[in-house]
């Protein structure tokens, strides 16, 4: 996949991030932490590798939160409006992308709906993306 560059920023305007690299998964995922952290059904989340994330305003009002037990699980969001907005994951060597800050159309479409097992009861489910108990192999 070729490198894209793509703009997001927060609900209130006051953060606003640039990523570069190449697209490779996009993914609605079911799994407690995210429902819990979207306040929805599922987060879609756009991943990119070899991937730059620049703040070009409002970097100091970046919070974060990690789960402690969880491996890989955080969150990055403006202190002002509490909106997640795009974090580099170490142990995946990628950006993150809460695909709903993108100022710009997602370069690809979502691929998969992942830790389908764990969904909610009342989540949304009428499309034809694979579906995987955990993540895909």
């Amino acid at each position: 996949m070729s490198e894209t560059t793509l703009n997001g920023s927060c609900l209130c305007g006051a953060v606003k991030f640039q990523v570069r690299g190449e697209p490779q998964r996009f993914y609605h995922c079911h799994c407690q932490r995210c429902r819990k952290a979207s306040g929805t059904g599922h987060a879609s989340n756009l991943f990119l590798s070899n991937a730059t994330l620049n703040f070009s305003q409002g970097e100091t009002l970046l919070k974060r939160y990690k789960v402690p037990e969880a491996q890989r699980f955080a969150r990055q969001f403006c202190s002002e409006c509490g909106c997640a907005v795009a974090r580099f994951v170490p142990e995946l060597a990628a950006v993150l992308i809460p695909a709903g800050t993108l100022d710009d159309d997602a370069p690809i479409q979502p691929q998969a709906r992942i830790f389908w097992d764990s969904r909610a009861d009342w989540s949304c489910a009428g499309d034809d993306l694979p579906r995987y108990a955990t993540y895909p192999a």
